[in-house]
């Protein structure tokens, strides 16, 4: 609402109007560009140094195909926008890289606020996933993976995410008196996940009750807050066929770190599925739009095919 909108603007020393401003220009807005988003509290000096690893790390997803497309993997702590439109492949390319990362005995969490668990699990067991179920609650299952690493499947309610990112500008005016980690429970107890999903931001908008600017800083404080994790993570975001913004309202696109998106269009007989490495910041990514399937066994990527022309 405005006053969470006030209180933030109080805390970063920054009038709501100017806060928009550096947040957001879509017209102008160039890669990597960050003046207007470094200053008051957006970013924290000392909150970075906490995050800040002295030697990169990269993450793979093993996904046949894929990771041939980047030079050194994504960089490790990014928040990455996984787009496309309906059955272009976005969910199951997330679950085939949580379910190879966990099988290298590392924890990953997926949050679905439009999928219930039970379905996300099937959808994996489908393809042939070695995962086995190790406990549940009423709206979470914990899987093994080739019984190394343990992933979360969780759903989670839109309107509890609006109200924790609340709870981000309350601790961050001083008025909240307990650690925000504790209100944003959204990582189950055990858990020490290496990468999260997040399904969708799409939903976050749709949900969201206040005006477009009120959910742009609301949804600038979520990556805020996922960089605080320090967990890689991908959010998923439903965009058109031939997409010319690949999120809600673009600043999304903004603030993260990578786009990957996803393609189902029209061949001259079939339905074309591609992939493509749209942005990535930190890393030389191959920079065109590359066939793939969607086989029994999940995702395979053709990184070396001609690059695909969209056909309309």
């Amino acid at each position: 609402d405005l006053s969470s909108m006030n209180t933030y603007a109080a805390v970063a020393g920054t009038p709501v109007s100017e806060l928009e401003k550096g947040l957001h220009d879509e017209s102008t807005a160039e890669e990597g560009c960050t003046e207007g988003l470094i200053s008051g509290a957006i970013f924290e000096p000392a909150y970075m140094k906490r995050i800040k690893k002295e030697k990169r790390e990269w993450v793979r997803t093993r996904v046949p195909g894929f990771d041939e497309l980047i030079e050194n993997g994504i960089p490790e702590g990014s928040n990455i926008i996984i787009a496309g439109g309906p059955g272009s492949g976005k969910t199951l390319f997330c679950l085939h890289t949580i379910y190879n990362i966990a099988s290298r005995g590392k924890d990953c969490v997926y949050l679905s606020m439009e999928e219930r668990p039970e379905r996300l699990k099937d959808h994996m067991l489908s393809f042939g996933f070695n995962i086995k179920e190790i406990g549940r609650t009423e709206h979470e299952i914990h899987l093994k993976a080739n019984d190394k690493g343990k992933i979360s499947l969780k759903r989670l309610q839109p309107i509890q995410l609006a109200r924790s990112v609340e709870a981000l500008l309350e601790e961050a005016s001083g008025t909240l008196p307990i650690k925000v980690d504790m209100v944003l429970d959204f990582i189950p107890k055990g858990f020490h996940p290496y990468m999260l999903v997040l399904d969708s931001i799409s939903a976050v908008e749709t949900a969201f009750s206040g005006t477009r600017r009120q959910y742009r800083i609301y949804i600038e404080q979520l990556f805020r807050y996922f960089e605080r994790l320090n967990l890689t993570t991908f959010i998923i975001s439903e965009s058109l066929e031939a997409p010319k913004r690949f999120s809600v309202t673009g600043v999304e696109e903004f603030l993260a770190d990578g786009i990957i998106v996803f393609y189902n269009f029209p061949g001259h007989v079939e339905r074309v599925r591609g992939v493509e490495v749209y942005k990535l910041r930190g890393t030389s990514h191959v920079r065109k739009i590359v066939p793939m399937e969607i086989t029994d066994k999940g995702i395979i990527v053709y990184p070396d095919a001609p690059p695909l022309k969209m056909v309309f």
